[in-house]
């Protein structure tokens, strides 16, 4: 399958791996406003949604030009940035409103996967 985006299929052709920064900043574009890379929604919308109860599935439905890995980059750059994002930022450290399920996060990269950030905080009563 050509273009698989596989390791091996990039080994084989001497294509350059490419990393994607998911979260973009340009004094020039949404004022400044860090977005998503490939779209205008900024990571702020993001935990708007997020916080307004918004789930993943949702996010995607109104949103298909973002990928789950994008959005992920954003409520960890969130996370990473507390002052810029105070109002969204819980207590104990997690982001406000629902993250991803297990299964969800089950396919991004481990630096992606961080509990209460990303993926919902785990539940003090297990």
């Amino acid at each position: 399958m050509r273009g698989a985006g596989t390791a091996s299929w990039r080994r084989s052709t001497g294509a350059p791996e490419v990393t994607i920064r998911w979260v973009q900043v340009d004094p020039l574009v949404m004022n400044g406003e860090p977005f998503c890379y490939g779209s205008r929604v900024t990571v702020r919308q993001l935990l708007e949604m997020r916080a307004s109860g918004s789930t993943l599935a949702r996010i995607l439905g109104d949103h298909p030009e973002l990928r789950t890995m994008g959005i992920a980059a954003a409520f960890c750059y969130a996370a990473d940035h507390p002052e810029r994002y105070a109002e969204f930022i819980e207590p104990d450290g997690a982001l406000a409103g629902p993250g991803y399920t297990v299964e969800e996060a089950a396919g991004l990269p481990e630096r992606y996967r961080r509990p209460g950030v990303v993926t919902r905080a785990p539940d003090p009563a297990a």
